[in-house]
């Protein structure tokens, strides 16, 4: 049976260790589930930033391009006219004359100011014998602003490139098959460079082109007119590199908006600890007094001495001075009337009437003459109760 009662009540000690030991698991668990459950969270918010962060970035550099680099290539075509009318039987009455717009869907402009850019037109002419005896020609081009003002014209020379008779026979035996099934054609392309470095005036912009070929006998198949931005600086560098100069532009602006948002996020924190810091200081600056307002107040009160008014409402006073005038009854009644005329100064003290004052613990009997209290004024009965009271003994009471 002591056997059985020892294990038992070892059984019984270890219960509680047990329940404790799973307490203490469980509240560790849960301590952890929230630091884990805060860490998820921050690393959330961070992730979260970045990302927002990197695309602010990804945005301002795109602005920044869009904005500041011009529209590098622009290439329309150009479609000639001519009169037909002809009295003779030539049939162009007038030279090949082409309006050309340099606005991109009809509203923005092609050619930004203080940019220089290359206008070349391409001609595709076939080699035909009177292109061949045409020779050389000219290409014509004025510029002209919105107001419809010429402002400026440049000409430049073209011609088809030779080819002996020889040279073309051979080609036509060789590339026959092409030929006949018309992957290729006998025709020249013929690049006119019109402007090599031309610079739009930002008071005369310019919207259109007139292009004019002063000969009757040119044959044309189709025609182009391309402008070439000439970059130089940065804008060179966007252009020819545009992946490393993206990589660049946006990491720099992804490490300036981190660099604020890190200076931000410690400046809010600096500011929300000091106004803790302030508000823990005046707190206990309020606690303090408050404790020395305690400490001190009870004493103060003790010593301050009692005004006047309190004394006359106080309770004791007033039961001390109905046992006084009992008292005083009783002395009265307990002197002999000697048969002596009274004087003026029997009469004086008929007029005192005893008091009881507050005193260092106890309270004072005194007398005081009526004949002079009721003179004084209420600011001076203050100064004379010290004068005109005599200690005759102590109040008691029954």
């Amino acid at each position: 049976m002591e056997e059985f009662s020892s294990e038992d009540s070892g059984v019984q000690d270890v219960g509680p260790q047990i329940n404790g030991l799973v307490v203490r698991i469980l509240e560790t668990m849960s301590v952890l589930l929230v630091r884990v459950r805060q860490k998820v969270l921050e690393i959330a918010v961070l992730i979260c930033v970045i990302l927002l962060l990197f695309w602010v970035a990804l945005f301002l550099y795109g602005s920044f391009y869009y904005s500041f680099m011009p529209t590098a290539n622009f290439i329309t075509p150009v479609h000639f006219s001519y009169r037909t009318d002809c009295p003779s039987h030539h049939p162009m009455c007038s030279f090949p004359v082409a309006n050309v717009s340099l606005l991109k869907n009809g509203k923005h402009q092609v050619m930004t100011h203080d940019q220089s850019y290359q206008i070349v037109l391409e001609l595709e002419m076939p080699e035909s014998p009177a292109n061949q005896e045409l020779g050389m020609f000219l290409v014509k081009i004025s510029p002209y602003s919105k107001a419809g003002q010429i402002v400026d014209t440049s000409t430049r020379s073209a011609m088809l490139h030779y080819r002996s008779s020889l040279l073309q026979a051979l080609g036509t035996v060789v590339f026959s098959p092409m030929l006949l099934t018309g992957a290729s054609e006998q025709k020249q392309s013929i690049i006119v460079e019109l402007y090599s470095e031309f610079k739009d005036n930002s008071y005369k912009p310019i919207v259109g082109a007139f292009i004019e070929i002063p000969s009757q006998n040119v044959q044309i198949y189709r025609a182009h007119l391309y402008i070439f931005a000439h970059f130089t600086g940065i804008r060179y560098l966007l252009y020819h590199f545009p992946l490393t100069t993206a990589l660049i532009g946006v990491m720099s602006n992804f490490t300036f908006l981190s660099f604020i948002t890190v200076l931000s996020f410690l400046q809010f924190n600096l500011g929300s600890r000091r106004i803790s810091g302030k508000t823990d200081m005046q707190q206990e600056e309020i606690n303090d007094q408050d404790d020395l307002d305690d400490q001190f107040e009870p004493q103060d009160e003790r010593n301050a001495p009692a005004s006047t008014t309190d004394l006359l409402d106080s309770p004791i006073f007033m039961e001390n001075v109905d046992t006084m005038e009992c008292n005083s009854v009783e002395l009265e009644e307990s002197i002999p009337d000697m048969g002596v005329e009274e004087s003026e100064d029997s009469r004086e003290l008929a007029e005192d009437e005893p008091i009881c004052e507050a005193g260092d613990g106890e309270m004072i009997l005194r007398h005081r003459h009526l004949s002079q209290g009721m003179i004084q004024t209420s600011q001076a009965l203050t100064d004379t109760i010290d004068k005109n009271y005599d200690r005759v003994g102590v109040c008691t009471s029954f």
